[in-house]
């Protein structure tokens, strides 16, 4: 697992509007405004990420500029010279994980959605999915494990929400933009697994490993439930199911009726079970759950 901050709540594409000016090729605001990049290539990719909700909400071009600038700056660190691509974690190269590249694919996808004319994205989006697919990092239940060991081999390391949460999302957005059910079928593969066995769910709720027994998480793992549910409701969406739809309403629900203290703050264990933290951070993370199950119901 590698340090994370969360992005936003869903975006609500339904409420864009668009001013009718195309996008420059690249922005000149970033990194140029800042000291320096995080040494973590998927904290400048959650910036890149809020600026695309900034664009869907408002309709701005520069907010567009900055995801464009920000996530060529990402690709700078994809790399076929190791495991045959994929991107660098870290600006120093040393590791290939989940989080990094199912941003880029989902980012990529982005971009090609929302500029006219656009093939560079899509083909980098193409390529993004075909190697994520090939990486190994989907071990044989579905699941993803948290990235590579430096012979290119899943390293087995936990499984987290959100890294499968970006997988599905990045899956279904390109679907969205291509047609290629081959990719519907990955990201079903996912939720399917996601919701149908215990290293993720139980008893009917999300619930990460350090959810479990006396264990405690961090301030990144608090949030990631939350990056989970957002990608996890657009599949649900585009897919129209049933069945998932059930699911986001069933975390609702529950984180309701059993994480929720008498000031209404949410806390980090779903199920409600006990040690649970509570901050802005698990507040966040539950309110998307509750938003998803009010724009799904």
């Amino acid at each position: 697992m590698r340090r994370a901050a969360g992005p936003p709540g869903p975006r609500r594409t339904a409420r864009r509007r668009r001013s009718g000016r195309r996008p420059r090729s690249a922005g000149a605001g970033w990194p140029a405004r800042t000291s320096a990049p995080s040494r973590s290539i998927d904290d400048s990719a959650w910036w890149a990420i809020a600026w695309i909700d900034a664009y869907d909400y408002t309709g701005e071009p520069r907010y567009l500029n900055e995801a464009i600038t920000i996530t060529q700056y990402v690709q700078q660190y994809w790399d076929t010279g190791t495991c045959g691509g994929g991107v660098w974690w870290d600006r120093e190269r040393t590791y290939k994980n989940a989080v990094t590249n199912g941003q880029y694919l989902w980012l990529t996808t982005a971009l090609h959605q929302r500029i006219p004319g656009d093939s560079t994205w899509l083909q980098r989006a193409r390529t993004a999915a075909a190697w994520y697919r090939s990486s190994t990092m989907i071990n044989s239940s579905g699941l993803v494990n948290d990235g590579l060991t430096s012979s290119c081999a899943n390293n087995g390391s936990t499984v987290w929400s959100y890294n499968q949460g970006l997988a599905i999302g990045g899956f279904t957005e390109l679907w969205k933009a291509t047609g290629d059910t081959s990719l519907l079928a990955t990201a079903r593969t996912l939720a399917d697994a996601a919701i149908g066995g215990p290293t993720l769910t139980r008893d009917g709720v999300l619930t990460e490993s350090c959810d479990l027994g006396p264990a405690s998480c961090d301030d990144n793992q608090k949030q990631f439930k939350g990056i989970f549910i957002r990608h996890f409701t657009d599949f649900a969406n585009a897919t129209g199911s049933a069945a998932y739809r059930n699911y986001i309403q069933k975390q609702a629900d529950t984180l309701w009726a059993r994480d929720r203290s008498s000031l209404n703050a949410l806390g980090e264990r779903w199920a409600g079970t006990s040690p649970n933290q509570t901050d802005w951070r698990t507040q966040a993370g539950a309110l998307a759950a509750l938003t998803a199950a009010a724009a799904t119901g």
